[in-house]
């Protein structure tokens, strides 16, 4: 029985042996023998692992019918590299991988040819088919990793507003940095970014997260109120009215003045989001938002809903003008000099005299003035969900002087922001209320909860009786003054006015003679207005007034937002 036990114990160490010694041949076979073919088959097989893998929520236009088109997303691809030191031939190296993926054939070579180093990056962004087919070449010292970037299916669409992401001076963490991007940062980022490629390094180094739910429960997708379509006719229309004039920057917001629900916003010079190396940092800002003007006539309207509103005047009443008044030592003038002698507030309007504004102002008071103007909240921010937004330039309203509240009436020495300023101009058709613009309708979070986003709605500045009466006015103006009556919409009611500022003069002191700011507003059907439509541009050429360039363009959108959401006729 011992004999046997013992022949047993022996016959299964000498099997233990025998294999032990077979392991270590193998291994020392492939270890040492064949370690170039197999470190070749696992740089081909295992392409990467990498703890900070891209990963990103994403943004959504939303288009009329409430489906979700994406705006910012996430792409996968590869990034090539090579490892000099094992590359035997660089030139035969380069023809088979720029048969595949054009490359630069000299920066190719000086990195190939430096045997020294053993990795440089030579092209990113690769397809998934580039990819496959540069793997299937077996070329040696040639390696593909995996990778993902942020990518704008829309590419310049709205680029002002979507922003971008980019690294940061401080760190070389990948983080949102302008526009929504930026805004909503906390909430696109997402935490979990561990992926790998390897079969077996995936499911044993994320078998946490297949277990336990890693992924932060707050960051998720954002999706907006921009209507692509409407957006791609808004940045149309912004870059043949900026082409056709040579401006310095034009712009445009389309919005609902119900709600604050934003459609549309950018401005031109604009840039691909994909592709940023021609453009500047003024580029990527937002005038919109960042930026004040003196504004000019459009802003006549709000002076006069003012005077409306607190009682000192009606539509019908007049006034004598002489063409010019003067106020503290100094004289405004219409745009032309010349006085109409007894005259309307619905000529005032029509004619956008500075005379007649400057009277409304006197009737109601400083104070009274001052008082509209700053419920208005023209100089402060309005709350839209963009970084950087600045607040207007008002603090002539505090002057005792009647110049300043004289000017300030037909929107020069204030400058205020364009969000601002449509923020203002939409009390005059929603019934007077004060809305919060935005861009952002809810985050859809990773969980799977959703989030309606809900925003503030403001103070009651005018009342709905002013609002009316302002929007029968500002329609008069469509109907005969805007080009003579030319562009009037039989069927449609149309509320607009036009604005020609002077810009100061930051050197010399006041203002230059040949630059000019033309702005356009205007919102539709007049009487329960679904739209208002903001357009401007700076400095302008072969143009004095903006009916002359900012008239066809606000038209054009008119007429596609009738056709395209279908709106029924009032009239």
């Amino acid at each position: 029985m011992r004999r046997t036990a013992v022949k047993r114990i022996r016959f299964i160490t000498a099997v233990v042996l025998l294999l032990s010694i077979l392991l270590i041949a193998r291994a020392y076979q492939i270890q040492i023998i064949k370690h170039e073919y197999f470190y070749d088959k696992a740089q081909r097989q295992y392409v990467y692992t990498v703890d900070n893998l891209y990963s990103r929520g994403s943004i959504f236009f939303t288009t009329k019918n409430d489906e979700k088109v994406s705006a910012a997303t996430i792409q996968s691809g590869y990034l090539l590299a090579i490892n000099p030191s094992r590359i035997e031939n660089a030139e035969v190296t380069y023809e088979a991988i720029n048969s595949v993926y054009p490359l630069d054939r000299e920066l190719f070579l000086l990195r190939a040819n430096k045997k020294e180093r053993t990795y440089y990056e030579i092209a990113k962004r690769l397809s998934n088919g580039e990819a496959e087919r540069i793997a299937a070449l077996q070329l040696k010292g040639v390696q593909l990793y995996r990778d993902q970037w942020r990518y704008y299916p829309g590419k310049d669409l709205s680029a002002r507003t979507i922003g971008f992401v980019g690294r940061t001076s401080e760190s070389d963490e990948l983080t949102g940095r302008y526009g929504l991007e930026r805004y909503y940062e906390e909430v696109l980022t997402r935490k979990d970014k561990r992926i790998s490629v390897d079969l077996f390094a995936e499911i044993f180094s994320n078998i946490g997260s297949i277990v336990f739910d890693t992924t932060d429960a707050r960051t998720g997708d954002i999706v907006t109120t921009l209507e692509p379509t409407v957006a791609r006719l808004l940045d149309q229309q912004l870059q043949d009215t900026q082409e056709k004039w040579n401006a310095t920057v034009t712009g445009g917001i389309i919005m609902n003045p119900q709600t604050g629900e934003i459609y549309a916003m950018n401005v031109v010079p604009s840039f691909d989001l994909n592709d940023r190396r021609d453009a500047t940092i003024e580029d990527f800002q937002n005038p919109l938002i960042e930026d004040v003007y003196e504004m000019g006539s459009i802003i006549k309207p709000l002076t006069m809903a003012a005077g409306l509103d607190s009682g000192v005047i009606t539509p019908q009443t007049t006034y004598y003008d002489a063409g010019t008044v003067t106020l503290d030592g100094f004289t405004i003038g219409n745009y032309d000099g010349r006085g109409r002698g007894i005259v309307s507030m619905q000529e005032v309007l029509n004619q956008s005299l500075n005379t007649g504004v400057a009277f409304v102002v006197e009737q109601m008071g400083k104070d009274v003035f001052r008082q509209y103007f700053k419920a208005l909240k023209l100089g402060s921010e309005t709350g839209i969900d963009l970084p950087n937004e600045t607040y207007g330039l008002i603090r002539n309203l505090d002057s005792p002087r009647d110049i300043e509240y004289a000017t300030a009436s037909f929107g020069q020495g204030i400058a205020l922001t364009p969000i601002a300023t449509v923020r203002a101009l939409a009390t005059l058709g929603n019934g007077g209320k004060l809305v919060t613009p935005h861009l952002v309708k809810r985050v859809e979070y990773q969980d799977g909860s959703v989030k309606e986003v809900q925003y503030p709605e403001g103070d009651q500045v005018f009342s709905p009786q002013t609002s009316i009466a302002i929007s029968r006015m500002l329609t008069t103006v469509v109907d005969e003054a805007l080009k003579g009556g030319t562009v009037k919409l039989d069927r449609y009611s149309i509320a607009a006015k036009t604005g020609t500022a002077q810009i100061p003069d930051p050197e010399n002191g006041g203002y230059y003679d040949d630059r000019y700011l033309h702005s356009f507003f205007g919102y539709f059907p007049s009487y329960d207005p679904r739209f208002i439509i903001f357009l401007y541009t700076v400095e302008p050429k072969g143009a004095r007034y903006a009916s002359q360039t900012l008239t066809e363009p606000f038209m054009e959108v008119v007429k596609f937002l009738i056709n395209y959401y279908n709106i029924s006729p009032d009239r």
